[in-house]
């Protein structure tokens, strides 16, 4: 028997399919060979035929064996789509994905040992298998590859659940990298708003500077306004006091908003610098002012 690869129960199928494609190709002949009958039967009455009426006839026999000959291609084709459907329908119950090499269709060695195989085995098959009936689309046992498919499935589950596990853990980082640019531009806002404070003291220094002034310039003048302007000073050094007391509270609180951000440091050396000149300013201010 010719070995084409497959077990008994494989083999037993390529024989009913190839007794049913044999029937069908037998029948279509037997429709082209009444087409030639009858043209002979209903034409080839007279002794002689002119050039025209043997063309005539040959056109009109051309056309229906052409219309045999197509609609028998067409039908093979569209059987040979039904057959892959039943078989491709019975690998995805297993996960399977099959897969076809056209170029094999036309290789002329297999083709050969397929007419072999339908010459000798397939009249044995025929003789053996003509009382049994046809047998019908089963799934694989579950032995053996159906085992190895419930392996392979196993393990696609894994994966998968690996694969979930990691979105997972990715959608977290995400969240967390997001509170992160949250926290960031709070404590930018912070700082923004720790600035407008700084700013705020510069212009109370600026307002106790001008008080001082006025303070010296009318201690020689009276005795009673300086007395109320000294309460006006120690009142505005008391201000200044609070803000600054507020202002280091806010530093504070920044400082622990921004001790975990990439911000921090940066921010931190700007606000050192910043103290650094009203230090430079306050010492530059303390040349001028008059010992007590």
């Amino acid at each position: 028997m010719a070995d084409f690869g497959f077990n008994e129960h494989h083999q037993s199928e390529i024989i009913n399919y190839m007794r049913f494609a044999r029937s069908k190709r037998l029948l279509r002949l037997k429709t082209i060979d009444s087409c030639f009958e009858e043209l002979k039967d209903s034409r080839l009455v007279e002794d002689t035929f002119t050039v025209d009426e043997v063309r005539e006839m040959l056109d009109g026999l051309q056309m229906v064996v052409r219309g045999e000959v197509e609609m028998e291609l067409i039908n093979t084709a569209h059987t040979n789509v039904l057959l892959l459907r039943q078989i491709f329908s019975q690998a995805e119950k297993f996960y399977l994905r099959l897969q076809s090499d056209i170029s094999e269709l036309e290789n002329r060695e297999l083709l050969e040992q397929v007419a072999e195989f339908e010459k000798t085995d397939f009249k044995i098959a025929n003789k053996i298998n003509q009382e049994t009936s046809k047998p019908k689309l089963a799934p694989l046992n579950e032995g053996g590859v159906s085992e190895l498919l419930k392996k392979e499935i196993t393990k696609l589950q894994e994966e998968n659940d690996k694969l979930k596990s990691r979105l997972r853990t990715l959608e977290s980082q995400a969240m967390s990298a997001l509170d992160e640019k949250t926290k960031a531009e709070r404590a930018l806002k912070d700082l923004q708003r720790t600035q407008g404070e700084q700013k705020e003291i510069n212009s109370l220094e600026d307002t106790v500077a001008a008080l001082k002034e006025d303070y010296e310039r009318s201690l020689s003048a009276n005795a009673a306004s300086q007395k109320d302007l000294k309460e006006t000073l120690i009142t505005a050094k008391h201000d200044l006091l609070r803000v600054q007391e507020q202002l280091a509270l806010a530093e504070k609180e920044l400082e622990k908003k921004f001790q975990q951000t990439a911000a921090y440091r940066n921010m931190k050396e700007i606000l050192t610098k910043k103290n650094e000149q009203i230090k430079e300013i306050r010492k530059r201010l303390q040349k001028y002012e008059p010992d007590d």
